[in-house]
Protein backbone atom coordinates (compact mmCIF):
# COMPACT_ATOMS: atom_id res chain seq x y z
CA UNK A 1 0.00 0.00 0.00
CA UNK A 2 1.02 3.63 -0.50
CA UNK A 3 0.32 6.60 1.75
CA UNK A 4 -2.38 7.77 -0.68
CA UNK A 5 -4.69 5.01 0.60
CA UNK A 6 -4.24 3.68 4.13
CA UNK A 7 -5.23 0.13 5.05
CA UNK A 8 -5.89 -1.08 8.57
CA UNK A 9 -6.59 -4.78 9.13
CA UNK A 10 -8.23 -5.06 12.55
CA UNK A 11 -8.15 -8.16 14.69
CA UNK A 12 -11.97 -8.24 14.79
CA UNK A 13 -12.21 -8.90 11.03
CA UNK A 14 -12.88 -5.31 9.93
CA UNK A 15 -10.69 -3.59 7.33
CA UNK A 16 -10.59 0.20 7.29
CA UNK A 17 -9.63 1.71 3.93
CA UNK A 18 -8.93 5.44 4.07
CA UNK A 19 -8.38 7.85 1.18
CA UNK A 20 -5.46 9.96 2.36
CA UNK A 21 -5.13 13.06 0.22
CA UNK A 22 -7.13 15.59 2.28
CA UNK A 23 -5.25 18.53 0.75
CA UNK A 24 -6.65 17.40 -2.63
CA UNK A 25 -10.08 16.65 -1.18
CA UNK A 26 -9.26 12.95 -1.68
CA UNK A 27 -9.84 13.33 -5.43
CA UNK A 28 -9.41 10.21 -7.54
CA UNK A 29 -5.95 10.94 -8.87
CA UNK A 30 -3.75 8.09 -10.06
CA UNK A 31 -2.16 7.51 -6.65
CA UNK A 32 -5.54 7.09 -4.97
CA UNK A 33 -6.89 4.96 -7.82
CA UNK A 34 -3.90 2.63 -7.64
CA UNK A 35 -4.16 2.51 -3.87
CA UNK A 36 -7.85 1.62 -3.99
CA UNK A 37 -7.30 -1.18 -6.50
CA UNK A 38 -4.66 -2.63 -4.17
CA UNK A 39 -6.77 -2.14 -1.04
CA UNK A 40 -9.87 -3.85 -2.42
CA UNK A 41 -7.72 -6.73 -3.68
CA UNK A 42 -6.07 -7.11 -0.27
CA UNK A 43 -9.45 -7.11 1.48
CA UNK A 44 -10.91 -9.68 -0.89
CA UNK A 45 -7.93 -12.05 -0.61
CA UNK A 46 -7.64 -12.01 3.19
CA UNK A 47 -9.98 -14.63 4.69
CA UNK A 48 -9.62 -13.11 8.17
CA UNK A 49 -11.28 -9.88 7.00
CA UNK A 50 -15.07 -10.01 6.76
CA UNK A 51 -16.23 -6.38 6.43
CA UNK A 52 -14.55 -3.31 4.94
CA UNK A 53 -15.19 0.35 5.77
CA UNK A 54 -14.21 2.94 3.16
CA UNK A 55 -13.73 6.51 4.38
CA UNK A 56 -11.71 9.67 3.72
CA UNK A 57 -9.10 11.65 5.63
CA UNK A 58 -9.86 15.16 6.79
CA UNK A 59 -13.05 16.92 7.73
CA UNK A 60 -14.10 18.39 4.38
CA UNK A 61 -14.17 15.62 1.82
CA UNK A 62 -14.85 11.92 1.53
CA UNK A 63 -13.90 12.21 -2.14
CA UNK A 64 -14.44 15.20 -4.42
CA UNK A 65 -14.49 13.03 -7.56
CA UNK A 66 -12.11 12.69 -10.47
CA UNK A 67 -8.99 14.78 -10.82
CA UNK A 68 -10.13 17.41 -13.34
CA UNK A 69 -6.60 18.73 -13.84
CA UNK A 70 -5.48 15.24 -14.83
CA UNK A 71 -8.39 14.97 -17.25
CA UNK A 72 -7.36 18.23 -18.92
CA UNK A 73 -3.70 17.19 -19.14
CA UNK A 74 -4.63 13.81 -20.63
CA UNK A 75 -7.33 15.20 -22.89
CA UNK A 76 -9.46 12.44 -21.42
CA UNK A 77 -12.54 11.55 -23.41
CA UNK A 78 -14.24 8.25 -22.54
CA UNK A 79 -12.65 6.93 -19.32
CA UNK A 80 -11.28 3.39 -19.75
CA UNK A 81 -13.34 0.88 -17.80
CA UNK A 82 -10.32 -0.02 -15.70
CA UNK A 83 -9.51 3.59 -14.77
CA UNK A 84 -11.61 3.92 -11.61
CA UNK A 85 -11.83 1.14 -8.98
CA UNK A 86 -15.53 0.29 -8.64
CA UNK A 87 -16.59 -2.85 -6.73
CA UNK A 88 -19.35 -4.62 -8.61
CA UNK A 89 -18.11 -3.29 -11.94
CA UNK A 90 -14.40 -3.80 -12.56
CA UNK A 91 -13.49 -5.17 -9.11
CA UNK A 92 -14.68 -8.42 -7.53
CA UNK A 93 -15.56 -7.93 -3.87
CA UNK A 94 -17.64 -10.74 -2.36
CA UNK A 95 -17.79 -9.47 1.24
CA UNK A 96 -19.85 -6.65 2.80
CA UNK A 97 -18.58 -3.09 2.39
CA UNK A 98 -19.59 0.12 4.15
CA UNK A 99 -18.95 3.69 2.98
CA UNK A 100 -18.34 6.04 5.92
CA UNK A 101 -18.85 9.39 4.21
CA UNK A 102 -17.15 12.10 6.24
CA UNK A 103 -17.59 15.08 3.90
CA UNK A 104 -18.43 15.86 0.28
CA UNK A 105 -18.99 12.88 -2.02
CA UNK A 106 -19.23 14.47 -5.44
CA UNK A 107 -19.18 12.77 -8.87
CA UNK A 108 -16.61 9.96 -8.54
CA UNK A 109 -16.90 10.30 -4.78
CA UNK A 110 -20.60 9.47 -5.03
CA UNK A 111 -19.63 6.64 -7.41
CA UNK A 112 -17.32 4.87 -4.94
CA UNK A 113 -19.75 5.40 -2.05
CA UNK A 114 -22.60 4.04 -4.15
CA UNK A 115 -20.51 0.97 -4.99
CA UNK A 116 -20.36 -0.02 -1.31
CA UNK A 117 -23.13 -2.23 0.06
CA UNK A 118 -24.07 0.12 2.91
CA UNK A 119 -23.50 3.78 3.74
CA UNK A 120 -23.11 5.74 6.97
CA UNK A 121 -22.86 9.51 6.55
CA UNK A 122 -21.72 12.38 8.71
CA UNK A 123 -24.21 15.20 9.16
CA UNK A 124 -21.53 17.31 7.44
CA UNK A 125 -21.58 15.12 4.33
CA UNK A 126 -22.95 16.28 1.00
CA UNK A 127 -23.69 14.13 -2.05
CA UNK A 128 -23.85 15.26 -5.68
CA UNK A 129 -23.58 13.90 -9.21
CA UNK A 130 -21.94 16.99 -10.70
CA UNK A 131 -20.99 15.79 -14.18
CA UNK A 132 -23.52 18.11 -15.89
CA UNK A 133 -21.62 21.05 -14.41
CA UNK A 134 -18.38 20.13 -16.21
CA UNK A 135 -19.66 18.60 -19.45
CA UNK A 136 -19.00 15.01 -18.45
CA UNK A 137 -21.38 12.08 -17.98
CA UNK A 138 -22.26 9.62 -15.23
CA UNK A 139 -23.01 6.17 -16.71
CA UNK A 140 -21.78 4.65 -13.44
CA UNK A 141 -24.94 6.00 -11.80
CA UNK A 142 -27.19 3.53 -13.62
CA UNK A 143 -27.40 1.07 -10.65
CA UNK A 144 -28.71 3.95 -8.51
CA UNK A 145 -32.20 3.14 -9.83
CA UNK A 146 -32.19 0.12 -7.49
CA UNK A 147 -31.59 2.41 -4.49
CA UNK A 148 -33.73 5.52 -4.96
CA UNK A 149 -36.93 6.49 -6.85
CA UNK A 150 -36.67 7.37 -10.54
CA UNK A 151 -37.75 11.00 -10.32
CA UNK A 152 -35.39 11.76 -7.46
CA UNK A 153 -32.56 10.12 -9.41
CA UNK A 154 -33.50 12.17 -12.46
CA UNK A 155 -33.41 15.45 -10.56
CA UNK A 156 -30.08 14.66 -8.91
CA UNK A 157 -28.42 13.80 -12.23
CA UNK A 158 -29.98 16.57 -14.34
CA UNK A 159 -29.36 19.43 -11.90
CA UNK A 160 -26.04 18.38 -10.37
CA UNK A 161 -27.14 20.00 -7.10
CA UNK A 162 -25.87 18.58 -3.81
CA UNK A 163 -28.13 16.92 -1.27
CA UNK A 164 -27.53 16.75 2.47
CA UNK A 165 -26.84 13.60 4.46
CA UNK A 166 -30.32 13.85 5.95
CA UNK A 167 -31.90 14.03 2.49
CA UNK A 168 -29.76 11.10 1.36
CA UNK A 169 -31.05 9.14 4.35
CA UNK A 170 -34.67 10.07 3.56
CA UNK A 171 -34.46 8.81 -0.02
CA UNK A 172 -32.72 5.56 0.94
CA UNK A 173 -29.19 6.27 -0.25
CA UNK A 174 -27.78 6.34 3.29
CA UNK A 175 -28.44 3.75 6.02
CA UNK A 176 -27.44 5.79 9.07
CA UNK A 177 -26.48 9.39 9.86
CA UNK A 178 -24.05 10.38 12.61
CA UNK A 179 -22.46 13.51 14.01
CA UNK A 180 -18.96 14.00 12.53
CA UNK A 181 -17.13 12.90 15.66
CA UNK A 182 -19.28 9.75 15.87
CA UNK A 183 -19.06 8.69 12.21
CA UNK A 184 -16.47 5.93 12.53
CA UNK A 185 -18.03 4.64 15.73
CA UNK A 186 -21.36 4.36 13.94
CA UNK A 187 -19.74 2.63 10.94
CA UNK A 188 -17.90 0.22 13.24
CA UNK A 189 -21.15 -0.46 15.08
CA UNK A 190 -22.84 -1.42 11.81
CA UNK A 191 -19.86 -3.58 10.83
CA UNK A 192 -20.05 -5.26 14.23
CA UNK A 193 -23.71 -6.08 13.72
CA UNK A 194 -22.77 -7.82 10.48
CA UNK A 195 -19.95 -9.71 12.20
CA UNK A 196 -22.44 -11.02 14.77
CA UNK A 197 -24.10 -13.05 12.02
CA UNK A 198 -22.97 -16.44 10.78
CA UNK A 199 -20.38 -15.76 8.02
CA UNK A 200 -21.94 -18.16 5.52
CA UNK A 201 -25.40 -16.74 6.19
CA UNK A 202 -24.10 -13.20 5.67
CA UNK A 203 -22.58 -14.25 2.35
CA UNK A 204 -25.79 -15.95 1.23
CA UNK A 205 -27.82 -12.91 2.28
CA UNK A 206 -25.55 -10.52 0.38
CA UNK A 207 -25.70 -12.80 -2.68
CA UNK A 208 -29.49 -12.81 -2.47
CA UNK A 209 -29.65 -9.01 -2.56
CA UNK A 210 -27.25 -8.83 -5.49
CA UNK A 211 -29.16 -11.48 -7.44
CA UNK A 212 -32.47 -9.72 -6.78
CA UNK A 213 -31.17 -6.50 -8.35
CA UNK A 214 -30.12 -8.32 -11.53
CA UNK A 215 -33.08 -10.60 -12.19
CA UNK A 216 -36.83 -10.80 -12.33
CA UNK A 217 -38.74 -12.20 -9.36
CA UNK A 218 -38.93 -15.89 -10.38
CA UNK A 219 -35.33 -16.08 -11.61
CA UNK A 220 -34.04 -14.31 -8.49
CA UNK A 221 -35.89 -16.73 -6.20
CA UNK A 222 -34.43 -19.72 -8.03
CA UNK A 223 -30.90 -18.30 -8.03
CA UNK A 224 -31.10 -17.30 -4.36
CA UNK A 225 -32.22 -20.79 -3.35
CA UNK A 226 -29.21 -22.23 -5.15
CA UNK A 227 -26.88 -19.67 -3.56
CA UNK A 228 -28.23 -20.55 -0.09
CA UNK A 229 -28.00 -24.33 -0.34
CA UNK A 230 -24.40 -24.59 0.89
CA UNK A 231 -25.31 -22.42 3.88
CA UNK A 232 -28.20 -24.69 4.84
CA UNK A 233 -25.90 -27.73 4.61
CA UNK A 234 -23.12 -26.18 6.70
CA UNK A 235 -22.05 -26.99 10.26
CA UNK A 236 -22.99 -23.43 11.23
CA UNK A 237 -26.59 -24.10 10.22
CA UNK A 238 -26.71 -26.73 12.98
CA UNK A 239 -24.65 -24.70 15.45
CA UNK A 240 -26.96 -21.67 15.32
CA UNK A 241 -30.17 -23.40 16.46
CA UNK A 242 -28.18 -25.50 18.96
CA UNK A 243 -26.63 -22.39 20.53
CA UNK A 244 -30.04 -20.72 20.69
CA UNK A 245 -31.54 -23.73 22.44
CA UNK A 246 -28.61 -23.83 24.88
CA UNK A 247 -28.80 -20.07 25.46
CA UNK A 248 -25.19 -19.37 24.50
CA UNK A 249 -23.29 -17.42 21.84
CA UNK A 250 -22.81 -19.42 18.63
CA UNK A 251 -19.32 -20.59 17.75
CA UNK A 252 -19.22 -19.95 14.00
CA UNK A 253 -16.81 -22.11 11.96
CA UNK A 254 -17.58 -20.77 8.48
CA UNK A 255 -18.10 -24.32 7.28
Amino acid sequence: MTDAVLFEARADGIAIIKLNRPDQRNALGKDIRDGLFAAWDRFERDPSLRVAILTGSGEKAFCAGGDLKEMVERGLQVPPRDMFPVPGDNIEVSKPTIAAVNGVAFAGGWMIAQACDLCVASTAARFAITEVKVGRSSPWAAPLIHMIPQRIMMEIILTGKPITAQRAYEIGLVNRVAEPEELMAKALELAGEILDGAPLSVKAGRDTVMLATEMGRAAALQAARAASESTYRSEDAQEGPRAFAEKRTPDWKSR
